[in-house]
């Protein structure tokens, strides 16, 4: 435990105390004493709402396992059973959000959204940076571009896979800024004269722009165009290595790429203890000061990152104008669940940690939102937070009323503060436009996720049957109906042009490839934004938004909400299971396999979100919304008999040699198989399945946190 120091009606961790009093509280705009004392009253009015939610949850869990205990299925009958706990609201009359004050990112700018933990200061830099990239970096070092025919990626450049980006990158320019005449294939030199776009052919001859509209300014690096909102330049240097060999001396095509980052305090991080959260909030500081550094070490040599300035150009009129350097930057805070000992409230119990971080991350932002800083992030004067794992409408309305109070406590005007809320819950996607109806004045985000979202569906309806394997699951009735629904309730409230729909991330860094071919999915069913998993993914992703339109997409779309219900409830059981033990051993291989391979590293090197290889050594982006569904599928299955505790167990064993065995090259890494009974790892895996049954709504946060603590404190672990 840390030392506290007595502040009104809290006990405050004195790390945190010294950072709020020397570093936030300042600059808030508040008194020392009015905060702590508003922060006091604040976490004693909202702790009893809080409780009364979180046990709201319980008691309908419960109703929900005696009744399939107690029931044969039969679909109206539940139905009916839902509607009568409250678990399916009677649904609003129609909503239309009001939210004002909402910056260009977000209300007119599709593109795609970064998430990254907050806590590595190194990736957030990187996160924010990418506003902008190289086309030709993501291209020349990704799968997007072929190997083969000479196209290797080999130790130094290779101008055969040089010339195969430099043909890609031209036909994007076809597709993106067409010519009037010609190809940017044919191109030799591009040059502005009197506020026009000139293009010198091979054949001798000069054209423009198709859309002469479409050039937007010049800079000293290059060329700005604009397609569906995005911007890209063409930058030219005749005598770079890349500009020498081009006809054009083209260099590179910069893509305005990650419109907008979420920075992590969630499911990314590892944030237990006072250590851990102020690391968190000084680097949130940082991004919004706009002084956040990390130095580390790359190929020998240390490197420092720094955020980036806005970047400047001239129009074809000749005004000077900028455009923003860094990603326009949300914060995710905790949900409901959580509590943290950072703080101690008037009885000596750990405060929630949503309160927590809604009014730490909402006090740092503040000079920012007011423009009293140089590198501004919202220029519209609001602050984002995304609020994760809300179920049902009462919890999105008790997070209004709690940034309401918050507002108050920091003397913001009402609604400085936006949410974005996560559809990521069974209860929230069945009553997504009461959900939207309780933030109408404040929402300016909504989006899909797959992962926890699968993970809650398999706890609800636990007791309902052994659930399909998770490949099925892609397929399954429910998950299409919930990704329609989530777009046409979106839609039907008024965000288009005014707030985000979003949709989940692709989790295979390494198949660019793939997410090339696949991911524009996500922008022919409506949603303005996508997930990534890294800077380079998010310039090649920006390549969809330029093929479409996707506000065009919207105004097309004539979905209506009105149906998906019954869909969406479609359990993804399967009544007569006919697999084979092969069947069975794998899966449990591939779920063991995933368990471990993140929980290792979260419990022991307080990596929260990281490229985890799976089974097949394929890396995958893992964090803990993976982690549920894993450790709820195999505790389903194991409620139902589909497989023994001494099976499941053995399985955990043979796979943490194979986790070992990943890791062999970390000097950090603790093996787990060499002893079992001392890993403080391999025992928060196994209680994640055998005592996932009775986890609050399958959530892995209890025991991660239990564990990590334990990992800190037999290892004697630092932040």
């Amino acid at each position: 435990m840390g030392n506290y120091v007595e502040s009104g009606s809290l006990q405050v961790d004195q790390q945190l105390f010294d950072f709020m009093n020397s570093e936030v509280i300042p600059a808030a705009g508040v008194t020392q004493e009015s905060f702590w004392e508003g922060f006091g009253r604040l976490v004693a009015e909202m702790t009893p709402v809080n409780r009364k939610l979180l046990q709201r949850r319980d008691e309908l869990q419960e109703k929900i396992h005696q009744w399939h205990r107690s029931n044969d299925f039969d679909f109206e009958a539940y139905k009916s059973f839902l509607q009568e706990i409250g678990y399916l609201e009677p649904e609003v009359e129609q909503v239309h959000i009001t939210t004002k004050n909402v910056d260009e990112e977000i209300a007119l700018q599709a593109g795609p959204q970064l998430v990254v933990p907050v806590n590595n200061a190194r990736y957030a830099i990187n996160a924010a940076n990418a506003r902008w990239g190289s086309l030709y970096d993501a291209l020349y070092g990704t799968d997007a571009i072929s190997e083969s025919d000479g196209g290797e990626k080999t130790g130094g450049y290779n101008p055969v896979r040089g010339e195969k980006v430099i043909q890609f990158a031209r036909r994007f320019l076809d597709q993106a800024a067409p010519l009037a005449e010609g190809t940017h294939l044919e191109s030799i030199g591009y040059q502005v004269d009197n506020g026009q776009l000139v293009v010198s052919m091979k054949n001798g001859s000069k054209t423009g722009l198709r859309h002469p509209e479409q050039l937007k300014g010049m800079a000293e690096t290059g060329i700005l165009l604009q397609n569906n909102g995005l911007h890209f330049e063409i930058q030219i240097d005749p005598n770079h290595p890349i500009g020498q060999s081009d006809p054009a001396g083209v260099k590179d095509i910069l893509m305005e790429a990650a419109v907008t980052t979420i920075m992590d305090c969630e499911d990314s991080v590892t944030a237990v203890d006072a250590e851990d959260k102020v690391l968190v909030y000084r680097n949130w500081l940082g991004l919004m000061k706009g002084d956040l550094t990390a130095s580390f070490e790359k190929n020998g040599k240390s490197v420092s990152r720094t955020l980036n300035e806005d970047r400047s150009y001239m129009s074809t009129t000749g005004e000077p104008f900028t455009l923003h350097g860094r990603s326009m930057m949300f914060v995710r805070n905790v949900g409901h669940l959580m509590t943290n000992r950072v703080i101690l409230d008037g009885n000596g119990d750990e405060i929630f940690e949503g309160i927590l971080d809604g009014v730490i991350t909402s006090a740092i932002a503040k000079p920012s939102a007011l423009g009293h800083l140089a590198l501004r992030n919202s220029r519209a004067g609001s602050i984002y937070i995304v609020k994760p794992k809300m179920h049902g409408s009462e919890e999105v309305a008790y997070a209004n009323e709690l940034f309401n109070r918050i507002e108050d406590l920091l003397q913001m005007p009402r609604f400085t503060l936006k949410i974005g809320v996560m559809d990521e819950e069974r209860r929230t996607s069945l009553n997504l436009k009461n959900c939207i109806a309780a933030v109408r004045n404040r929402i300016v985000f909504i989006n899909t996720g797959f992962l926890d979202r699968t993970g809650d569906e398999m706890h609800t309806s636990m007791e309902a049957g052994p659930m399909m394997r998770k490949g099925a699951m892609k397929t399954s009735a429910w998950l299409a109906a919930y990704e329609k629904s989530n777009v046409a309730n979106g839609l039907a409230a008024g965000f288009q042009e005014r707030a985000q729909i979003g949709k989940g991330m692709w989790a295979m860094p390494d198949l660019m490839a793939d997410m090339l071919e696949q991911k524009i999915a996500h922008l022919k069913a409506g949603a303005t934004t996508a997930w990534v998993p890294s800077p380079t993914a998010a310039v090649l992703h920006a390549l969809h938004y330029h093929k479409m339109n996707v506000f065009e997409v919207q105004r097309e779309l004539e979905q209506s909400a009105a149906g998906f219900r019954d869909e969406i409830l479609q359990i993804p059981v399967v009544t007569n299971p006919d697999w084979t033990a092969n069947d069975i051993q794998q899966e449990l291989d591939n779920n063991a396999q995933g368990i471990l391979g993140y929980v290792v590293r979260w419990v022991e090197q307080g990596i929260g979100c990281s490229k985890v290889p799976d089974i097949n050594n394929v890396g995958l982006m893992e964090d803990r919304a993976t982690l549920r569904i894993s450790s709820q599928h195999v505790a389903n299955w194991l409620h139902h008999g589909i497989c023994t505790k001494e099976q499941v167990l053995q399985t955990m064993k043979r796979m943490a040699a194979v986790v070992d065995k990943q890791n062999a090259g970390d000097p950090g890494y603790r093996p787990m198989a060499s002893n079992f009974d001392e890993s403080v790892a391999f025992s928060a895996a196994c209680d994640l399945v055998f005592k996932g049954y009775e986890q609050p709504n399958g959530y892995t946060e209890p025991i991660l946190h239990k564990k990590r603590l334990e990992a800190k404190e037999k290892y004697r672990i630092t932040t």
